[in-house]
């Protein structure tokens, strides 16, 4: 029997929203970390949605915006960058960053990825770098896109593959579910970290939303730091769904998972230092 309570998508929507808005500066706080661990699927995703110069590109789940930094560089000065969120707050840090970086041709949109509303045929390619997989409705974000994007506009979305490819998401969240006496979580469920990693699953959604020549590709993206202790650092900051399953812990209850968890990651620990497996999958597809 499954003690869990029915899946209700607005509610998930405004507890996503909530929680990226309280992890906004941490997640910021660890742009130098994130981009190291996704340099180079950024660029391969980058690459293969075609963004050129002088391009209107549409930068889906864009968070703080540091891959949006990447994708304004490529597009020039004649090009434009639309980076919409859920969360207030961190498109507030994107906005903030690319005026820093000296960027103009950058604009930030609150949205939710499921109902963009923006006009049809107005972009020439769209990423979505870790985001879909949030949406308790993939294939609505997927419309979207599709329908802003012009004829033989690309999109090439990033999310993670399934669990057995993940092991320290796998960790993570079965520890923090432990901890929050909680009943375990289907990995593949609406929203989750994985839910979109289960094999052809995300190509038969590119395909239903209208995209044709879909094609995954595999990416292994391991996270290297110098210790299990650093990347519960860096979870502790920015990753909000096991933020949310611990938050409703008391202090030392909250510690004592957080012990668990950095106990249990040290199996990646090398002599070089820690590494944790990670895979992706890339998907491109044309309107």
């Amino acid at each position: 029997m499954n003690d869990r309570p029915a899946f209700n998508p607005e509610q998930f929507k405004s507890a996503t929203r909530q929680a990226w808005d309280n992890a906004a500066a941490g997640w910021n706080e660890q742009t130098p970390r994130v981009r190291a661990w996704l340099a180079d699927a950024t660029d391969a995703m980058l690459n293969l949605a075609q963004v050129r110069p002088g391009a209107r590109v549409l930068d889906v789940s864009a968070g703080a915006g540091d891959q949006t930094l990447d994708i304004a560089r490529r597009v020039g000065p004649n090009g434009y960058v639309l980076a919409t969120d859920i969360s207030p707050a961190i498109l507030k840090i994107a906005r903030a960053n690319a005026r820093a970086a000296g960027f103009t041709n950058v604009e930030t949109r609150v949205a939710d990825s499921e109902t963009l509303g923006l006009e049809e045929a107005s972009f020439d390619a769209a990423v979505c770098r870790l985001g879909l997989m949030f949406c308790p409705d993939p294939l609505k974000a997927l419309r979207e896109i599709h329908r802003a994007l012009k004829p033989a506009g690309r999109a090439c979305t990033l999310v993670f593959s399934e669990p057995q490819k993940n092991p320290c998401i796998g960790i993570l969240v079965s520890t923090a579910v432990k901890h929050a006496g909680v009943p375990p979580m289907d990995p593949y469920q609406p929203g989750g970290l994985l839910s979109l990693g289960k094999p052809g699953l995300i190509d038969e959604l590119f395909a239903k939303a209208g995209f044709s020549q879909v094609e995954s590709t595999r990416v292994s993206a391991p996270f290297r730091l110098g210790s299990a202790k650093d990347y519960v650092d860096f979870i502790r900051t920015s990753a909000t769904p096991i933020l949310q399953l611990l938050g409703k812990l008391e202090p030392a209850q909250r510690d004592a998972a957080w012990a668990d968890i950095e106990d249990k990651l040290k199996v990646f620990q090398k002599d070089t230092g820690w590494e944790g497996p990670n895979e992706l999958l890339l998907t491109v597809g044309s309107r």
